[in-house]
């Protein structure tokens, strides 16, 4: 991974880390089930991003490479069932 994309990724897995400190926070103050459940899912959207993200960096990089070297099919592979597990 490309060194300024690294901290991209960081920057972006610090915030996240930092939105479920929130929850847990939210949740020791007793506050509203609702305001709770907006920011478990805001969590969620944030992950699903994150994925999206890494995933287009192994398709770019990683898979990429593997077809250039003759090592496609098991890169392709490898990506597809990754890709089915957030299709779910």
């Amino acid at each position: 991974m490309a060194k300024d994309n690294k901290a991209a990724v960081l920057k972006r897995l610090n915030r996240i880390e930092g939105q479920v400190r929130g929850i847990g926070k939210m949740i020791t103050e007793d506050r509203y089930c609702i305001d709770i459940l907006t920011q478990v899912s805001a969590v969620q959207s944030a992950l699903d991003a994150l994925a999206l993200q890494l995933l287009e960096h192994h398709l770019h990089g990683c898979v990429q490479h593997a077809v250039r070297s003759g090592d496609g099919d098991q890169a392709i592979d490898e990506a597809l069932t990754v890709i089915r597990k957030f299709a779910r």
